[in-house]
């Protein structure tokens, strides 16, 4: 009897070992290809980085991989030594500072409304569809063109935030966060003769900051790396924001000016490349996002996870 009352023990125990086995295994699988996708994203950047520091012999040769070959900063110099650059630079900030916090706060006050339920905002249901009907169907290309036209927008700021002022995704994933805070939390705050704007601004927006920093980085990144738009609604290359600009640089050498250029001009720019000015562009152009995002990406997961769920 004692030996019976054993065995359940020793089953139990090598079945608890053999899930703890397999829990170990799987962890390592998955930290394996995470390893993998890791290397995956950041071998392309450092080949790009090291690509840009290179001169053109080397890039173009196809010798540069991880590490620059005859270290040269000309394509950044190059890149750099026109007003244009700076000024392009700074009308970029403006969008991004601009268009991210419309984007921000539309979605903020629209989402919600339309986190309640069909008894508190009886139209609940037709706006939901129609904005996911938007997010789907838009006015397409041309009439968003003319529009802006007609609305006198041409060569100025306002023609890059305002077509996109308010994302439908972002807006869906907040009123989705929303869903989860606790209804009991709204009516606490009524019994004390809170209103819907203090409820908001003091209950709803706090307790969803890891969602709105998630939509806050969308915009950022979504203003700073749209070239289009730019191209489009401005006429004048002065307007042009700086992935604008950066898509229309080149390296074609203007041999009219060579005569007056001194020998240590000319060598630098023999130094460039279509390749290596190409890799510089990238690499400005990506900058400003990695220095912002290791500030939010703390909240990035929360606000994915807890923006998707809908109960």
């Amino acid at each position: 009897m004692g030996g019976l009352k054993g065995r359940p023990w020793v089953e139990t125990h090598e079945d608890g070992q053999g899930v703890k086995g397999k829990r170990v295994i799987s962890d390592y699988v998955i930290l394996v290809v995470l390893v993998l996708f890791m290397i995956m994203c950041l071998v392309p950047i450092l080949n790009t980085i090291a690509i840009s520091f290179s001169d053109r012999v080397s890039a173009q040769g196809g010798h540069v991989f991880l590490l620059p070959i005859n270290f040269t900063t000309a394509p950044y110099e190059n890149l750099m030594r026109d007003s244009q650059f700076f000024r392009s630079f700074w009308i970029s900030v403006q969008r991004v500072l601009l268009g991210g916090t419309i984007n921000v706060v539309l979605c903020i006050l629209t989402a919600y409304p339309l986190s309640k339920t069909v008894e508190h905002f009886r139209a609940k249901n037709k706006y939901v569809w129609y904005m996911i009907f938007l997010m789907l169907f838009n006015g397409g290309l041309i009439p968003t063109y003319v529009l802006v036209v007609q609305l006198g927008l041409i060569n100025s700021i306002w023609a890059l935030v305002l077509p996109g002022a308010v994302p439908i995704f972002s807006v869906i994933v907040l009123m989705n966060y929303y869903k989860t805070i606790p209804a009991s939390l709204e009516e606490a705050a009524l019994m004390d003769g809170a209103g819907p704007w203090y409820i908001l601004l003091k209950v709803y927006v706090p307790l969803a900051k890891p969602c709105i920093a998630v939509v806050a980085l969308w915009s950022v990144v979504n203003h700073w790396n749209a070239f289009f738009d730019g191209l489009i609604y401005n006429t004048s290359p002065a307007r042009f924001p700086l992935q604008t600009y950066i898509q229309s640089l080149n390296t074609a050498i203007d041999w009219q000016r060579i005569a007056d250029m001194r020998g240590e001009d000319i060598a630098r720019l023999l130094e460039v490349s279509n390749l290596t000015f190409d890799a510089a562009k990238v690499v400005v152009a990506m900058l400003p996002v990695l220095i912002i995002y290791p500030f939010l990406q703390r909240y990035f997961v929360t606000g994915i996870v807890m923006g998707a769920v809908k109960e």
